[in-house]
């Protein structure tokens, strides 16, 4: 087993903060699309809330998925195709205590970027040629450490469900946008009305989204925390994320050229790339036997 920097208790703690923030505020994203609902439909909104959201959750291993990536311009990559990759795959899944081994699917482009979607039974690891292109065999191994983390972690589900949230809420928040237009002329003509309840649904998209992005933010640390005991190699994972944000910086220049102020942290869907690479240098890894996979037996492509 992978010693980190962190002594048992400590890890433990790490992750026992980690998971109650994330259940604390995908708590609030459901009571406050509730509360969204009530406001608008009295007992029968709440309750209509409360099914939607069980619905959710019900539906949480669903496979539809392959359309989305589909839609996306995505291939699905087979064994024969691809082997290097699937066998890197194959063992970070055994490492991290999954049952199947998640699919690898590829998008044809420029931009480097990988994600995982699905679920932790049946899910699929999603990286696009520009990541195959910009990052060493070394880094690329650590960021589908990094996607099987999320996998394992079942990062999948509560991030879908916290976006289902997020984009019933948007859809409230429009409604009341559209009931306040409508009633202005009243609200000029100084007719009493439910302003403050308006108000407030008309608010409770951006109150969810900064909901869903810390959400996101949180699970972003235990991922590369997970993702370094996976690989044991710390220092690639910070590698591969230098130069993701050099790239995506690049890339944010072409299309937004007159951009140059930060967003703000709590407007982040990831922490900055800093505070990962900070985080994941201080974790001291022992020496361990060299990657036990046949390196450059199979090029690093397809």
């Amino acid at each position: 087993m992978i010693r980190l920097g962190l002594d048992a208790r400590a890890l433990q703690r790490h992750r026992l903060r980690n998971l109650l923030q994330s259940v604390l505020l995908l708590a609030f994203m459901a009571v406050h699309a509730s509360l969204v609902g009530y406001l608008m439909w009295g007992a029968q909104g709440l309750w209509l809330m409360v099914f939607w959201l069980g619905f959710a959750v019900l539906l949480g291993g669903g496979r539809a998925w392959r359309w989305q990536l589909r839609l996306m311009g995505a291939r699905p990559v087979s064994v024969a195709a691809a082997p290097r990759m699937y066998a890197v795959l194959r063992t970070l899944a055994q490492r991290a205590g999954l049952a199947a081994v998640p699919a690898l699917w590829w998008i044809p482009a420029a931009v480097a970027n990988a994600f995982a979607i699905g679920s932790r039974q049946d899910a699929a690891v999603v990286v696009t040629q520009g990541l195959v292109d910009t990052l060493s065999e070394e880094e690329c191994i650590a960021v589908l450490a990094h996607e099987t983390a999320h996998v394992a972690h079942g990062d999948l589900f509560v991030m879908g469900l916290a976006d289902g949230i997020s984009r019933l809420t948007a859809v409230l928040g429009w409604m009341g946008w559209m009931t306040l237009v409508l009633a202005l002329p009243y609200w000029l003509s100084g007719a009493d009305g439910p302003w403050g309840a308006l108000l407030l649904i008309a608010l409770a998209p951006q109150v969810s989204l900064l909901a869903q992005l810390g959400l996101s933010r949180t699970r972003e640390f235990d991922a590369d925390l997970t993702a370094a005991m996976l690989m044991g190699r710390p220092e690639a994972l910070a590698s591969a994320l230098v130069k993701l944000e050099q790239a995506q910086r690049g890339w944010r220049r072409i299309v937004f050229p007159r951009r140059s102020t930060p967003e703000p942290s709590w407007l982040r869907t990831h922490p900055s790339t800093e505070e990962r690479v900070a985080r994941l240098m201080s974790l001291r890894v022992p020496e361990r036997d060299p990657w036990d996979l046949a390196l450059g037996v199979v090029p690093w492509q397809w």
